[in-house]
C-alpha cells in the first residue's frame, strides 16, 4: 500500500509484543501481509505454494498478497524454479531497497544513528562522543544525523523510511550522577519526552526500545548461530542483558527485562555488588585515566586495544568473573543452553572475554543445573544500532510471531 507521493504505508502498528487487530476485512488483509513478509524474512525466499504451506492461507490469498507486495516494491521474484511437472515456481525475497529505517543509539559515551536497508545491511552512520550525554546536544546531533543519512538516498526512495528506532539505557538519569553529571541535566533526561522532541527533530515516527534489548533482537533478526533460546549479554559502558525464548523477545512488563546489569554477583573481599560494577567497560576507562591515558580512544572504531597490555588483562579477569556468576544466576530461572555475549569492543577483545567467561564458569558449582555454551555474538560493536533500526520493520512490516520458527 502507498500513498499519493509513493511512500509505502503499510498497516498501522501494534503495540509491541501484540498482534495485528484483525476484526476488519483491512485489518485481515494486513495481518497476513505481516505474516508473508514475516516468513520470507525468516526463510530468504518462499514460493507462493510454500507461503500457502506455512502460513495456511489459501494458494489463491497467498498469490494475490505477493503480487500486492511486490506491486509496492516490498518483495522482488527470485529466479525461478523447475519442478518435475507444471509451470517452474518463482520464489520471492524481500528487495532491499524496498523500505528503509533509521536507528540511533543513545549512549552514556557516544550517541551513533545509522540508516538500514529492509534486509538489514547498514548503508551508512553518524556518531559523536562525549564524556556525559548532554540533552540539547543529543537532540541536535539526532536532528543532523538524520538529514545527513536521508540524503544518500535517492529523492523518491526517502519516502520509504519506516521511521526512526531508537535504544537508549533504561533510566539513562539514574547512572549520570555515579559519573559526575549535572543534576540538573540527570532532571532534563528524566522529565523529557524523548521520544516527541526526537519525532520533532528527525521528522520520523520514533519506535523506542531499552537499548540492549534492541541489540539482543539484533542478535536475534541478524544472527548466525544462537537459535531460539539464548540469554545475551551486551558489555557497553554499562553492561546490560537480553532474554529470547522460543525464539520471541522478552521484554517483560515493564520493558525492562533481562536487567543483568543489575544482578547481584560476588564482590571482591565479600558481600555483593551489582555486574554493572564488575563487568562494564567504565571500569576499563578507570584503569586507563589512572595509567595516565585517554579513555576516549576506547569508543573509536579504529581503536584496537592492542596497546592496553596488563590494564586490559586486568579488567578481562574482573568482568569474566562476574558474567560467570550472572550466567549461573540467570540459568537457574531458566535453562538457557547459549549465553551470547558482545560488545563495544574489538573483535578480538570480544574472543578473549567469552574464553575467559567459558573458563570461569567451570570453576563454579553447578550441581543440578543445565549446561550453557558461551558463545560470541555475530552484530559486534553496532548491535544497538542495528536492533535500534530494525523496530520500525518489525512495528510496520513483520509479525515476529512464532511463526517465524516453525520451519527453519
Amino acid at each position: 500500500m502507498q500513498t499519493q507521493d509513493g511512500r509505502v504505508a503499510p498497516a498501522a502498528a501494534p503495540a509491541m509484543g501484540e498482534s495485528p487487530r484483525v476484526s476488519s476485512q483491512a485489518g485481515l488483509r494486513a495481518h497476513n501481509e505481516r505474516l508473508v513478509l514475516s516468513l520470507i524474512r525468516a526463510h530468504g525466499e518462499l514460493a507462493k505454494a510454500e507461503i500457502a504451506r506455512y502460513s495456511g492461507l489459501s494458494p489463491q490469498t497467498a498469490s494475490v498478497i505477493m503480487r500486492q507486495l511486490e506491486g509496492e516494491g516490498l518483495v522482488l521474484p527470485g529466479v525461478p524454479r523447475r519442478g518435475k511437472v507444471g509451470q517452474p515456481s518463482v520464489p520471492m525475497r524481500l528487495n532491499a531497497r524496498g523500505a528503509f529505517a533509521l536507528g540511533l543509539k543513545i549512549g552514556r559515551r557516544t550517541s551513533e544513528m545509522v540508516l538500514m536497508d529492509f534486509v538489514g545491511n547498514v548503508l551508512g552512520s553518524r556518531d559523536v562522543f562525549y564524556r556525559l550525554p548532554v540533552y540539547d546536544a543529543v537532540m541536535a546531533f539526532a536532528g543532523d544525523a538524520a538529514d545527513a543519512l536521508r540524503a544518500q538516498l535517492a529523492p523518491q526512495e526517502r519516502s520509504r523510511i519506516a521511521g526512526l528506532g531508537v535504544g537508549l539505557p533504561f533510566e539513562i538519569w539514574s547512572w549520570g550522577a555515579a559519573r559526575g553529571a549535572d543534576k540538573r541535566e540527570n532532571a532534563t533526561w528524566r522529565n523529557a519526552d524523548i521520544a516527541t522532541d526526537l519525532a520533532e527533530v528527525t521528522g520520523e515516527d520514533v519506535t523506542m526500545a531499552n537499548d540492549v534489548t534492541a541489540a539482543c533482537g539484533a542478535e536475534r533478526a541478524f544472527g548466525q548461530r544462537a537459535g531460539p533460546d539464548f540469554l545475551y549479554l551486551f558489555v557497553g559502558a554499562f553492561i546490560g542483558g537480553g532474554i529470547v525464548i522460543d525464539g520471541q523477545l522478552i521484554e517483560g512488563r515493564s520493558g525492562n527485562a533481562g536487567a543483568l546489569g543489575s544482578m547481584p554477583v560476588p564482590a571482591p573481599g565479600g558481600g555483593s555488588r551489582q555486574l554493572i560494577e564488575a563487568s562494564s567497560i567504565h571500569l576499563l576507562e578507570r584503569l586507563v585515566e589512572e595509567a595516565g591515558g585517554d579513555p576516549v580512544e576506547l569508543w573509536r572504531r579504529e581503536s584496537d586495544w592492542d596497546g592496553l597490555g596488563p590494564l586490559l588483562d586486568r579488567w578481562l579477569d574482573e568482568a569474566s568473573a562476574g558474567i560467570a556468576h550472572a550466567i549461573v544466576s540467570a540459568v537457574s530461572v531458566y535453562d538457557f543452553p547459549v549465553a551470547v555475549i558482545d560488545g563495544s569492543f574489538p573483535p578480538r577483545v570480544r574472543a578473549r572475554l567469552v574464553e575467559r567467561v567459558d573458563a570461569a564458569l567451570r570453576r563454579l558449582d553447578r550441581r543440578g543445573l543445565a549446561d550453557i555454551a558461551v558463545m560470541e555474538g555475530t552484530i559486534g560493536r553496532s548491535a544497538r544500532e542495528i536492533g535500534s533500526a530494525s523496530l520500525p520493520f518489525f512495528a510496520r512490516f513483520f509479525s515476529d510471531r512464532r511463526i517465524l520458527y516453525a520451519d527453519r
